[in-house]
């Protein structure tokens, strides 16, 4: 083996945090030697089967790695054995789900301006810091992101950066007395029936938004807003404009914290980034196909679904991936919903139906994600799946099913696709506190994708419109912002591409008859509809 490789290998666990003692390098160099061929594939899949497996120490010996390549030449050599079994860059192997609860959670620290991750279990029932750190959490992840922006950043000298000059931010507590126009930034809320209020970590002040000019989107309590204005001699501060944060593009918030695996998939190098990029756009043939609102209890919407199943088993490439997203009721599964046994039978039906379409069954996996209605613990987000009392039947048909979190995350190849299914617009709409704006658009969906783009969060409701789970907030968040969002809603079917990300509802299956087919490699949105 040369001394070149063994450079290479010596500095690719270097970047992976790793050390190795002598009789591991030997090893890891013999691994390689087996595929002449294809040597960096083969340290990427070791360095990836590494990451994976539960180590004691960064410092690795001869046993560690010795465990890690019997596992990888054992499934090598079952590979060889099937004939029938897909290769590495197969769209099975590519995609990846993750659940809610498994979601990293990082916290920004202002003073050393970077991001730490949380280490240990977080429990459901967090204490009444909990609530505040949620607040906080959520203001220090808009505010690291605004101090980027060249418009809100101060100069380093007292120089024009622009004609369109530079706007300070100052805090809330620093308005007292102070006259002419200021910029501040803070969360809206009712701290006073009738009065609201603009916090920040520092203090709040009652505003005024009756004259004010706002922009795309929707304005409710828990919204962080940039707002511009004055203090009035009564104490009020008066809102002239009022937005939201600006964003910042995907690529500027991964190479400001590179190494960080805020998605939950694992962190990658930027040789493998580029080799999984390569990957995708060879994929052109994936598809996934979204249907939200399936009710199972309802005729109509069962017979439309067994269309929609044999159009795709007899079409050239079956999808990839189908998603199924609650509710699978066409009543709510509350305290006076008694057929529970029933739901399990119609689950069990479900999966006759999906196992009677042979390649389907075997090509396409089957993912579920509750819906806000659905059986489950309690209504709060993030959801748990299915209960396994529900599926079980489903699943002696689709082994492979998956029954996820709702969000959900899906990492396939390089693309983040986040789903999300809630009947978020309505409540959106309702908890406005003024009209939003026409100038740029006049279509609710617009406005809805702004909020939530802008907020980097799925749900900016107040916490007693839609609780929300104190210590798994962070599973809403959407910083960087992810490649693709599907927001399963019962209002219509939309797709809006909002500065470079893309954005869907399927509409809802059983009143409309309505899904989407989904081509990931061109983020190609298909509206389809019976």
């Amino acid at each position: 083996m040369s001394g070149a490789m063994r450079n290479k290998v010596q500095r690719k666990f270097k970047m992976r945090g790793y050390t190795l003692k002598v009789e591991a390098l030997s090893g890891i160099l013999s691994f390689v030697s087996r595929f002449p061929e294809a040597e960096d594939e083969a340290l990427d899949l070791l360095l990836d089967e590494l990451h994976h497996s539960s180590l004691k120490s960064s410092i690795l010996d001869k046993e560690s790695v010795h465990r890690v390549v019997s596992l990888l030449l054992e499934a090598e050599a079952a590979v060889e054995e099937s004939p029938t079994s897909s290769g590495y860059g197969s769209a099975a192997s590519a995609l990846r789900i993750i659940h809610a609860f498994d979601f990293p959670k990082f916290h920004y620290d202002p003073i050393k301006k970077n991001f730490h991750e949380h280490t240990g279990k977080l429990p459901i029932h967090g204490d009444a810091s909990a609530k505040a750190t949620l607040y906080r959490d959520r203001f220090l992840l808009l505010f690291q992101r605004l101090s980027r922006d060249p418009h809100f950043s101060r100069p380093v000298f007292d120089t024009d950066i622009s004609d369109y000059g530079s706007c300070q931010i100052s805090t809330i507590q620093s308005l007292v007395g102070q006259r002419g126009k200021r910029w501040v930034m803070g969360l809206i809320s009712q701290l006073e029936d009738g009065h609201f209020y603009l916090e920040d970590l520092t203090a709040a002040v009652e505003i005024d938004l009756f004259n004010a000019r706002i922009t795309t989107g929707f304005f409710s309590e828990n919204t962080i807003v940039l707002a511009e204005g004055e203090m009035l001699l009564n104490g009020i501060f008066q809102v002239k404009t009022c937005g939201f944060p600006p964003l910042e593009d995907r690529e500027k918030s991964v190479a400001s914290f590179s190494g960080l695996d805020y998605f939950g998939s694992g962190s990658l190098t930027k040789e493998e980034t580029l080799r999984l990029a390569e990957l995708e756009t060879g994929a052109v043939k994936d598809m996934f196909v979204v249907l939200s609102d399936v009710w199972l209890d309802n005729e109509e919407a069962i017979g439309n679904l067994e269309t929609v199943l044999s159009g795709y088993e007899n079409e050239e490439v079956v999808p990839s991936l189908f998603v199924f997203m609650g509710n699978f009721c066409s009543h709510p599964c509350n305290l006076s919903f008694n057929a529970y046994s029933s739901l399990r039978s119609q689950f069990g039906k479900l999966g006759q139906m999906i196992a009677s379409h042979q390649r389907l069954k075997e090509l396409s996996r089957f993912l579920f994600i509750p819906g806000p209605d659905d059986v489950g613990p309690s209504t709060v987000l993030p959801r748990c799946p299915l209960p396994n009392y529900i599926t079980e039947e489903l699943q002696k048909y689709i082994p492979n099913s998956i029954f996820s979190s709702n969000p959900c995350r899906i990492k396939f190849y390089s693309q983040e696709i986040i789903f999300f299914r809630q009947d978020i617009l309505y409540r959106m709409r309702r908890a406005c506190l003024m009209p939003p704006s026409t100038e740029e658009t006049s279509d609710p969906f617009e406005h809805l994708v702004a909020t939530i783009t802008h907020q980097s969060h799925l749900c900016p409701l107040p916490l007693s419109v839609q609780p929300i789970i104190w210590n798994y907030d962070h599973c809403l968040h959407l910083y960087p912002t992810p490649h693709t969002i599907v927001l399963g809603d019962r209002s219509e079917q939309k797709a809006f591409k909002y500065t470079g990300i893309t954005c869907f509802n399927p509409g809802s299956f059983s009143n409309d008859s309505t899904f989407v087919a989904y081509r990931p490699c061109t983020r190609e949105v298909e509206l389809s509809a019976l």
